[in-house]
């Protein structure tokens, strides 16, 4: 039996090592299902973050199907999704990050141009075997990146060209063909809407030259969020919407529309990126879905005649990527103890096989602390939603009367969510005796539409006030020191960081990943995609420039108090670097502690594994130095300026 020792919070020995972390880890995503072989993309630390485009045949051999120097990624909408479709007979075509032209890739041959052009990026392709064509969103990023064109286009298989086929929308997504051909949805939306907003559903015959015939709308709105639409395999629409307060299951028959499942449940999610997918069509008869219930997903099918819902009791917490076959289901599949995997579903027998893990690193469970979900009050008597993982290690505990840190997450977004799927990026605090409260602050998707309004106009407040309440909560409940409470996160969660740290006397100490600090300069120097985000989290601009003024951080350094490390990628496009580099300066001249440590070749969130090491491991060092307690093994040091002698 190993003995316990009594060592105080954040001084505990954890396996948990960075190095473990970015060792054996990979993402997985963009699922898709051709014939008998599974195809999915990997994102690979270990290869400077290159995404890989993988086939796994029926006998499990696996196999890369983009060659070394190949990146198979899309900057449409900055932030990408479906780089790539399946041929009719297996091949791939996919879009190349350094020159984002798409390219084909057939068994056995070198990878062939497809499209020309500079600054033309192509997504969501599908594959008209008819016309010998892949009809795609393109998005035409050659003149500033706010006032791209976005279309819809065909391009011949033989690269004879381009041909635009919808057009006159800010946005487009999910062009889908019916299963003969004649007919093509998708969908689209309008500036100052974000698609969880509102988007419309649209649908035209395929005339006998390709073109589109006239375009009838057949759902959603300004406020009516649309969501994957997808033909079943005998010819009828189907897609999400949220008109009920809820993402459920809807579909177009003849000319009707008719919801199929209503729940207090989401069968969506927000639309970040392309080819998003929580149901498939194991045949014209039952859906394979995923549906989230105040935060946790669940998998089941759905009859399409008797409209019967029936929940498949799985071990995952989170499942997305949603594919079908035959009598199988595919997902990609996480847990509080297991790490996101490639699932394959027998639907008659419920046998589940892994056939790819994201992590082949194994932990002992007396490491691993299991998530507890929360509600707590917050303002305007309302309740926000949280996960709290308690400091766990089987070889320690603390001295009896100490309380431990509590590092307190914003998730990005902030249209967004946190799950419970295993993190080792979670348990890396956790297991060192850093409480950890993951929040769902109001504006987070999971939980209906209301509570995702709730950051409407008010950003920079609920989730700040959720935040803080959250910790308070806990400390109250004598499960966290509020002398050491920490607040970090990334993107949009890194602007909550440094709006708490600035509007708010709670929080000891924070860490910002690529953050916003201010609001007007974000607006100002934006990508398409989010430049009229913020109409709707704060207000129009320039009409409410003073409410944009009085949220930035960075007009308001005089009222931190408090220690901060800042990280930034220098290529990013999303939030660009001067942001962090205006927080870092005004921070320093005010004399307090403060970190900033920069990544060359990095843009909006960290891919190459050196990176997420340093990132980690410089965020324990600055909190050992800030809160003063005894690392168990040495990290490498951060140059902190203003730490006091």
């Amino acid at each position: 039996m190993t003995h316990v020792r009594v060592r105080p919070y954040g001084s505990w020995k954890s396996p948990i090592t960075s190095d473990l972390i970015v060792a054996g880890t990979i993402g997985l995503g963009d699922l898709q299902v051709y014939g008998e072989d599974v195809y999915w993309i990997e994102s690979r630390p270990s290869e400077n973050g290159r995404s890989v485009i993988v086939r796994r045949a029926p006998d499990g051999r696996m196999t890369d199907q983009t060659p070394p120097g190949f990146n198979a990624r899309t900057r449409v909408h900055e932030y990408g999704g479906g780089a790539y479709v399946i041929g009719g007979n297996g091949d791939v075509y996919s879009s190349n990050f350094d020159d984002q032209r798409i390219y084909h890739h057939p068994a056995q041959a070198a990878p062939r141009q497809l499209t020309g052009g500079e600054n033309l990026c192509y997504a969501d392709g599908v594959v008209d075997r008819r016309r010998e064509r892949i009809i795609a969103v393109r998005e035409d990023q050659t003149g500033p990146s706010r006032e791209s064109i976005n279309t819809i286009v065909a391009i011949d298989l033989d690269g004879g060209g381009v041909k635009v086929l919808a057009a006159g929308n800010d946005f487009y997504a999910s062009p889908r063909l019916s299963p003969d051909g004649r007919a093509l949805a998708w969908m689209a939306w309008d500036h100052p809407n974000m698609p969880w907003d509102g988007a419309e559903l649209w649908c035209a015959v395929v005339n006998h030259d390709g073109s589109l015939g006239q375009a009838e709308r057949i759902a959603g709105g300004k406020s009516e969020s649309i969501f994957q639409p997808e033909w079943s395999p005998d010819g009828n629409l189907y897609f999400v919407s949220d008109r009920s307060g809820w993402w459920n299951l809807y579909r177009r028959r003849e000319t009707e529309v008719e919801q199929i499942c209503d729940m207090k449940a989401e069968f969506g999610g927000p639309q970040w990126v392309f080819r998003m997918s929580t149901y498939a069509f194991e045949s014209a008869k039952r859906i394979v879905c995923t549906y989230n219930d105040r935060g946790a997903w669940r998998l089941a099918t759905l009859d399409t005649e008797t409209l019967r819902l029936d929940t498949i009791d799985t071990a995952y917490s989170e499942i997305s990527s949603v594919r079908a076959a035959p009598g199988r289901a595919f997902f990609l599949g996480g847990s509080p103890t297991e790490a996101m995997s490639l699932v394959q579903l027998d639907l008659e027998t419920r046998r589940i096989e892994v056939l790819r893990r994201s992590s082949n690193v194994e932990v002992d469970t007396g490491y691993l602390s299991v998530p507890r979900a929360i509600e707590f009050p917050t303002e305007q008597g309302l309740t926000a939603h949280a996960f709290f993982y308690g400091p766990t290690n089987h070889d320690y505990i603390a001295p009896a009367e100490e309380r431990p840190p509590l590092l307190v997450i914003s998730h990005g977004g902030p249209t967004g969510a946190t799950t419970t799927t295993l993190k080792l990026s979670i348990q890396y605090w956790t297991s060192r005796g850093i409480g950890v409260l993951d929040v769902n602050y109001g504006g987070s998707t999971g939980y209906g539409r209301a509570y995702r309004e709730r950051l409407n106009g008010q950003w920079g407040i609920v989730d700040v006030d959720d935040c803080v309440n959250g910790a308070r909560y806990l400390v109250e409940r004598g499960e966290a020191d509020s002398n050491r409470l920490i607040i970090r996160g990334g993107s949009a969660g890194g602007y909550t960081t440094l709006a708490a740290l600035t509007f708010r006397d709670v929080f000891k100490a924070g860490a910002s990943y690529y953050g916003v600090s201010d609001l007007e300069a974000l607006e100002q120097d934006c990508h398409k995609f989010e430049s009229r985000y913020n109409t709707s989290l704060v207000g129009p601009y320039p009409e409410a420039k003073e409410l944009y003024q009085q949220r930035s951080p960075i007009h308001f350094t005089d009222r931190i108090s408090c220690p901060m490390i800042l990280f930034q990628g220098l290529e990013d496009k999303v939030v660009p670097p001067n942001q962090t580099e205006m927080m870092f300066e005004a921070v320093r001249k005010k004399g307090l502690p403060v970190a900033y440590i920069p990544f060359e070749g990095e843009q909006h969130g960290f891919r190459r594994a050196e990176n997420i090491k340093r990132s980690l491991d410089a965020e324990l060092y600055f909190y050992s130095e800030v809160f003063g307690f005894e690392l168990a093994e040495p990290v490498e040091p951060v140059q902190i300026e203003n730490l006091p002698k």
